[in-house]
């Protein structure tokens, strides 16, 4: 991640609320042990900033923040949604951040993760860029590391060959149904390249897929005792 004081879109008074933030969602995440720890938001923001950047009309603040805040909310991660977004909004209330402001970020991070493609799509400018960050390091090598990462920590196997990819599935079937780290290919990786929002996130994206598939042709070959 950028130094957050060389950010040059952000003023002093900004600088000095995402560092707080930053601070506030390391000691959430940082023992995080399934894929969606600290160093995943680094990355996150990371890619958020090389985005927003290449899209020019995004509010620097307001992606920061929201990639930033993204997973401390994740129903995945905490055992009460509703009670993280109240928290969420009391940290930023304390931090002095606007209520307009505050009502673009929480509009993001409530709405901007897979849900098995059950959410709604994300209108802002704003919204794309933190969303394709995100996206962004579901894919590629790192998204492979994650994946199978994140089905060791789920009990999950690595591939059954008897089991097929699922479609149309609610979200209590994508959480918690029969899966394989190999399916999540079929029934999340795959997709992402076709839902980046942004032409910037659709460019680094095209790279990333192509690892995808070029990984699962080797791990089928090997599978198979054919190389």
């Amino acid at each position: 991640m950028e130094d957050i004081n060389q950010i040059n879109e952000l003023n002093q008074n900004e600088i000095y609320i995402v560092e707080a933030t930053k601070n506030y969602v390391f000691e959430q995440l940082k023992d995080d042990t399934s894929g969606h720890d600290w160093w995943h938001i680094h990355r996150v923001v990371s890619n958020t900033i090389k985005l927003a950047r290449l899209e020019k009309t995004a509010n620097m603040f307001i992606c920061v923040m929201a990639a930033l805040l993204h997973d401390v909310i994740d129903d995945k991660l905490v055992e009460d949604e509703v009670e993280a977004v109240e928290a969420v909004k009391q940290f930023m209330t304390e931090q002095s951040v606007a209520t307009e402001e505050q009502a673009s970020i929480l509009s993001i991070i409530c709405h901007m993760s897979f849900k098995g493609g059950q959410q709604a799509p994300l209108s802002t400018i704003e919204g794309f860029v933190v969303q394709d960050a995100d996206r962004l390091d579901a894919i590629g090598a790192i998204g492979i590391a994650r994946t199978i990462y994140y089905s060791g920590y789920k009990g999950r196997p690595i591939h059954d060959p008897d089991l097929k990819p699922r479609e149309n599935m609610s979200l209590e079937e994508y959480r918690n149904g029969k899966d394989t780290a190999i399916l999540h290919f079929y029934e999340k990786l795959f997709k992402l390249k076709d839902l980046m929002n942004t032409e910037s996130g659709r460019q680094i994206a095209e790279g990333r897929h192509a690892y995808l598939v070029g990984y699962l042709e080797q791990f089928y070959a090997e599978w198979d005792a054919e190389r």
